[in-house]
C-alpha cells in the first residue's frame, strides 16, 4: 500500500512537472529554423491565383477597424524603409537569421502590440499559414530579443 501512494504522488508531481516546464519533454527544437534560408525562403514569395484569392478574400472581410489599426501599425514600424524591416522580421522569425539594431528599434518604437498584431496578421496568408502555430514562440523571442538589444543599448548610450 506504502509502495503505491508513493507511486502516485511521484506521477502526480511528475505530471505536475512536465505542465510547467514542457520543454523538459520535448527535444530542443526551438533552435531550428522553421524554413531554410535561401531557395526555400525565397520560394514563400511565389504565389498562385488561388493563394492570392485566398489572401484577398482574407484581407476583404478583415473588420473596417482592425485595418485601420494595422495599417497604422505599420506607418509607424516600416514608415521610412518600405518594408525591408517587416521583411527582416519576418525572415528571422521563420530562418533565425537576427534584425539589425536598427530594425529592431523601429519594432520596439512601434510597440508590442501593434508587432504582435501584424504578426499574426501574417501568419494568416496563405503562403506563411502552416507556419503559424509554430511561429508564436519565434515571434515572442524576436520581440524579447530586441526590445532587450534596444533597452541594453540605450542604457550605454545614457551611461556614455
Amino acid at each position: 500500500m506504502e509502495t503505491k501512494t508513493i507511486f502516485m504522488a511521484f506521477f502526480i508531481i511528475t505530471t505536475l512537472v512536465s505542465y510547467v516546464y514542457p520543454s523538459l519533454c520535448q527535444e530542443d527544437i526551438d533552435n531550428e529554423p522553421l524554413v531554410n534560408p535561401g531557395r526555400e525562403f525565397d520560394a514563400l514569395d511565389a504565389i498562385s491565383p488561388a493563394s492570392e484569392d485566398y489572401n484577398n478574400y482574407m484581407l476583404e472581410n478583415l473588420p473596417p477597424r482592425y485595418k485601420t489599426y494595422i495599417e497604422t501599425c505599420m506607418e509607424n514600424m516600416v514608415s521610412t524603409d518600405k518594408g525591408k524591416c517587416g521583411g527582416d522580421v519576418l525572415k528571422e522569425i521563420l530562418t533565425n537569421e537576427p534584425v539589425s539594431k536598427e530594425c529592431c528599434l523601429k519594432v520596439v518604437r512601434g510597440g508590442k502590440e501593434c508587432y504582435m498584431e501584424i504578426n499574426k496578421l501574417m501568419f494568416r496568408f496563405y503562403q506563411l499559414k502552416r507556419f503559424s502555430s509554430q511561429a508564436s514562440s519565434k515571434i515572442n523571442e524576436v520581440w524579447n530579443r530586441c526590445s532587450a538589444e534596444v533597452e541594453s543599448s540605450s542604457s550605454h548610450d545614457v551611461s556614455i
